[in-house]
């Protein structure tokens, strides 16, 4: 008599993922992973590890480099490209604005967030990439609620809804014209929970910066801003030093941190048990208008 094996939902979350990866690998030329240093890039990569395993790890990683980054994300980024001995590509927006395709921001909320879109569509460009597979999830933000696992992009770069295809018994199209490329989201029905329950399941290593520690932060639009030298201060903000901790990661002028003890995984997942607000809620750069992140989706960003 055979025996009925059933998956809790984290392995059939892992199972999808694992799926959707080797079909990307399988349907496109020239795949990367799109790393940020946060969580959910960290958790893709173990994935894209786990889903041709024993095999070489076969991705590239590609980091769009702000030059405005948490020091321990790039210490973290060198140390698991070591480890994974895989290819690692850069692009600087930094070497953007050098050359003159785009201008710092001005203002309490500039940040070189939005100016990632020219740097990423440049490095596509130039590294002949057909696909870009993001750590992107459906809970995090309104604009990303609708978004396809398979998401085309036009040669400019941008996402028309008009151009997005069926998605119907998990097959998926990834025809393409040249100048063309796609967003893969494998972590697409995925939640902030999710993530961090199989982080305590497979104990995957992540940067100390989402656990709590002292650290000299200003209070901005109801979010600790991290004191760098990026930071400009405003009438009457002052800095102080509090034990925090942070939800998500970007650039460090623009990502706020919680108050917080917790010191291990455990202590965070009971902790996001209780929360009511979304994870992006502490980051500036959503705030600038209600449509911030649409407005970046359709030319490109992520």
């Amino acid at each position: 008599m055979s025996e009925t094996y059933y998956l809790d939902y984290i392995e059939e979350l892992e199972s999808e993922s694992i799926y959707i990866l080797r079909e990307t690998f399988s349907q496109f030329d020239n795949p990367v992973i799109l790393f940020s240093g946060g969580k959910d890039s960290i958790v893709l990569t173990h994935l894209a590890k786990k889903a041709f395993y024993p095999s070489r790890f076969v991705f590239p990683l590609l980091h769009i480099d702000t030059g405005h980054n948490f020091i321990e994300t790039i210490d973290f980024r060198n140390d698991l490209v070591k480890d994974l001995d895989t290819k690692l590509i850069v692009g600087s927006v930094q070497e953007s604005i050098d050359q003159g395709k785009v201008s710092e921001e001005k203002g309490v909320f500039s940040s070189r967030n939005r100016l990632q879109t020219t740097t990423l569509l440049d490095s596509i460009n130039q590294n002949n990439i057909d696909c870009a597979i993001g750590g992107g999830r459906r809970d995090e933000e309104k604009s990303r609620a609708k978004e396809r696992i398979f998401s085309h992009r036009n040669d400019f770069g941008e996402w028309d809804p008009k151009n997005q295809r069926p998605e119907v018994w998990n097959h998926f199209n990834s025809k393409l014209f040249k100048g063309e490329h796609f967003r893969v989201f494998p972590l697409s029905n995925w939640t902030e929970l999710d993530i961090w329950n199989y982080v305590k399941k497979e104990q995957i290593k992540i940067p100390k910066l989402y656990f709590s520690h002292k650290r000299e932060v200003i209070r901005r639009e109801n979010s600790w801003i991290p004191n760098s030298k990026f930071l400009r201060l405003q009438k009457g903000e002052k800095i102080e030093v509090k034990i925090v901790r942070f939800r998500t990661l970007g650039d460090i002028t623009i990502t706020g941190g919680i108050e917080s003890d917790v010191n291990t995984v455990e202590e965070i997942i009971t902790e996001l048990s209780k929360m009511i607000f979304s994870e992006r809620g502490n980051r500036s750069d959503d705030k600038v208008s209600e449509t911030s992140m649409e407005d970046r989706k359709k030319e490109g960003y992520f």
